[in-house]
């Protein structure tokens, strides 16, 4: 396995600006999915439930909601519009053509994905804080937090990337990986309301980790507690981050 070099910020440079370029299309959407599902669930759903710990449903929701969309965005980010660049626009024949590496243009695009979790962790925080969700400014650590998750699910997302045949294999992947971790991760409910096998494999989702330590933060609680997460985010990030470099390499090169 080789490594990358610091040509990969030109991979992030060239995603940026074509991110701009299409600002219009992209940029809305950051803002008005999680806003409506905030909304619907926290005010539809939270009207028919009480208090969880002391908070309203709405209140107890939003920093699942933060901690997902930084999933969805660096997810989507690193499989359909990775899958784009190099199976149909071949833009990474054409970047290896250059000086640049192969490991320049994973690392290049897996930084891209953990960017667009920042920027859609940003988009809700601010959301939330207008609303008055938002009671301590601890919750600001949400920005770093929301880089870190990123870079773990582009790395998890580059990975299947560089080993599905077909744009239609990322079906499985949403289906079967993604979308029930949205569901199972006390996103939306408390991990104590589940049955005690599924509290346990809900462990097994890197979406668990990012909640639990994404609520503390919103809730302004710093504790070494949350050492744990944090040190299985940074270990799931690195394996899945060297796989990405080996199996690209590898497809790139057949």
């Amino acid at each position: 396995m080789r490594w990358f070099s610091p040509s990969a910020l030109r991979v992030w440079q060239r995603n940026r600006d074509v991110f701009f370029a299409l600002s219009r299309s992209e940029v809305p959407g950051t803002f008005v999915e999680p806003l409506l599902v905030l909304f619907a669930m926290g005010l539809g759903l939270g009207a028919y439930v009480g208090l969880i710990n002391g908070q309203q449903y709405i209140e107890f929701i939003t920093p699942g909601i933060i901690a997902g969309y930084a999933m969805y965005s660096a997810t989507f980010e690193c499989t359909y519009g990775s899958f784009w660049r190099l199976d149909y626009q071949k833009t990474y024949d054409a970047i290896i053509a250059t000086p640049l590496s192969i490991e320049d243009v994973v690392a290049g695009e897996i930084l891209w994905g953990a960017t667009r979790a920042l920027i859609t962790t940003g988009a809700v925080l601010v959301i939330a804080a207008a609303f008055g969700l938002i009671h301590t400014p601890i919750a600001l650590l949400v920005l770093p937090m929301g880089l870190l998750s990123g870079l773990m699910f582009a790395s998890i997302a580059f990975t299947f990337t560089s080993i599905a045949p077909a744009i239609s294999s990322f079906n499985y992947f949403f289906t079967l990986f993604v979308t029930p971790m949205f569901y199972f991760s006390g996103v939306f409910f408390p991990l104590d309301a589940f049955p005690e096998t599924v509290q346990k494999l809900s462990w097994i989702a890197p979406l668990t980790p990012v909640a639990g330590v994404t609520r503390s933060l919103v809730q302004g609680e710093l504790s070494l507690s949350l050492l744990w997460p944090l040190v299985l985010i940074l270990g799931i990030t690195t394996v899945f981050f060297c796989l990405s470099l080996v199996l690209m390499r590898r497809r790139l090169l057949k």
